[in-house]
């Protein structure tokens, strides 16, 4: 999965952590494992977002959707470096379902909207076509 072209968020570090590193690992029956940041920012084709990625991991968000816990953290003492390396341990077989699936579908619409000039006029041209439909049916009676 490479975010090259796209700003990359949290959100899809945490998704390309867990498809890449975690299920895997899950799945391997492993115990233990461990992720380096300079790895996942290499994989995911990003350009000067370490930070993103060192933070995007360190967070009880990511621990607790995937059922981990945070079991050792080397590298510099900023802990923004490619270097950086997390150690976590699988708490239970399987993570907690998301308190609100909702919420997760937040931004689904985005390159949709984006492509039709954003969200704002997306709606004005609607509410201008119901307008026109509505004139034409009144002059029709």
């Amino acid at each position: 999965m490479s975010i090259v072209d796209k700003r990359a968020t949290a959100d899809d570090v945490r998704e390309y952590v867990r498809n890449q590193y975690v299920e895997k690992a899950r799945r391997g029956g492993q115990r233990r494992f461990s992720i380096n940041a300079g790895e996942v920012h290499k994989g995911m084709g990003l350009h000067n977002r370490v930070p993103l990625v060192c933070t995007s991991l360190d967070t009880g968000k990511f621990l607790r959707e995937n059922g981990l816990k945070l079991v050792e953290k080397s590298g510099p003492p900023s802990g923004l470096s490619t270097s950086v390396s997390l150690v976590f341990e699988f708490t239970q077989a399987e993570p907690s379902p998301d308190p609100d699936l909702f919420l997760r579908l937040r931004g689904i619409g985005r390159e949709i909207f984006q492509a039709l000039g954003g969200g704002e006029e997306f709606i004005r041209k609607e509410r201008s076509a119901f307008s026109s439909a509505v004139d034409n049916a009144r002059k029709e009676q």
